[in-house]
């Protein structure tokens, strides 16, 4: 039996590779504190809940959902007027707003909506390992354009070589970033309009962590800036916000002729998002404001915490990035990303991600997440004290 070729470039995804090797571990009866995968612990807010329960209960939501490849339309206006009471941002629900199952499909459907085989797509070294395996499926060419902390981890535009930006037709960015907790600035998503229009580059703003940032910092949308939205589109995701992991619901807007490949796409793969999924987002978005404020002083809390542990047993003068719920940190002693989580699992049952898997530029670091409870995080920074003390 044949297994196509395009999946043997797809390296293991990251975190299932992480998910088998605790499983593992907890079969031998380890206690393992897991600080690699970001998903929040805390519940998702009761008036979701209220709005996902009254819905599921109505025989009408039992069926396809209602404009299946789309969203429905009331889902699709709540999506727009948060974006305007956001991020001053106007949006036509109509045709440049999209319903997804999370913001990893939109990656995915994307690329399959804009790149040929052959095609080369640019994204950031460290990046989402996702947007490299979403390249790989639609057999074209990742490019891995460096991000480094000299730069703010954002990606030098002007350096990315003439002939490449030439043949480039989509490049994916994230920020807040995953997984250095990177924020972009204003100046540099004007540049990234600049830089589309001059080599005529498809934009995939990927923004699930838009709320999530720190230091009184304002969140910041790709569309707020003048232009973005005639070369590109913003994925979100109600995920990280609304405590809503599993629920499985997000949103492309932006650029129409983006909007409707990507829809294409979608009616040809899936069916859409329940219902009465789609009334709890509806809740979230229009009710559940208050929940990212909450969340907020809980991860500067966590954040706090960390660094204050890593500051204590491995001297540093580093001063991390704005946004995510993540901390993305240098390892002691220049010591090799994969080394360094290896010795903490164990010598400490605790996983923490080398920034390796991110890319070429991510060695150097690692990443840990800030979505464990309190009393697990106590422990597992305990655990690393002892390790490195």
């Amino acid at each position: 039996m044949q297994i196509a070729n395009r999946l043997k470039r797809i390296p293991p995804y990251l975190f299932m590779e992480l998910r088998n090797k605790i499983n593992k571990a907890k079969a031998e009866g380890i206690d393992v504190i897991s600080l690699a995968v970001g998903d929040p612990v805390e519940p998702t807010p009761q008036p979701v809940i209220d709005a996902l329960n009254r819905s599921a209960a109505e025989a009408a939501n039992h069926r396809y959902p209602t404009d299946e490849e789309k969203g429905m339309f009331a889902f699709r206006r709540a999506v727009a007027d948060w974006y305007s009471a956001r991020y001053n941002t106007d949006l036509d629900p109509e045709r440049e707003v999209l319903g997804l199952i999370g913001s990893k499909e939109g990656c995915h459907h994307f690329i399959l909506a804009v790149a040929n085989p052959g095609d080369t797509v640019l994204m950031t070294d460290p990046g989402y390992p996702a947007y490299r395996a979403s390249i790989l499926m639609a057999e074209a060419e990742p490019y891995n354009v460096p991000i480094t902390v000299d730069n703010g981890f954002l990606p030098r535009l002007a350096d990315i070589p003439s002939d490449v930006a030439k043949r480039s037709t989509a490049m994916f960015l994230n920020y807040p970033n995953n997984p250095t907790g990177a924020i972009a600035t204003p100046e540099f998503f004007a540049e990234v309009v600049e830089f589309s229009k001059t080599h005529g580059i498809a934009i995939c703003h990927d923004n699930p962590y838009s709320e999530i940032v720190f230091d009184d910092t304002e969140p910041l949308s790709f569309l707020s800036t003048p232009g973005a939205i005639d070369v590109g589109v913003e994925l979100n995701s109600l995920s990280k916000p609304f405590n809503m992991t599993g629920w499985r619901i997000g949103m492309a807007t932006g650029n129409q002729e983006l909007i409707s490949g990507i829809a294409q796409v979608k009616e040809n793969t899936d069916s859409g998002v329940f219902n009465a999924i789609q009334y709890a987002g509806i809740a979230a978005l229009s009710k559940c404001q208050h929940n990212i404020g909450q969340m907020l002083q809980i991860y500067t809390r966590r954040r706090e915490k960390i660094l204050n542990t890593f500051k204590e047993v491995v001297p540093a003068s580093y001063a991390p990035p704005k946004g995510t719920f993540y901390l993305w940190l240098p390892t002691p002693n220049e010591m090799n990303s994969i080394d360094f989580a290896t010795f903490i699992f164990e010598r400490a049952a605790v996983v923490i991600t080398a920034g390796s898997a991110y890319g070429e530029f991510g060695e150097g670091y690692f990443r840990v997440a800030l979505t464990v409870p309190d009393a697990r995080l106590e422990e597992a920074l305990d655990r690393i004290r002892q390790a490195l003390g």
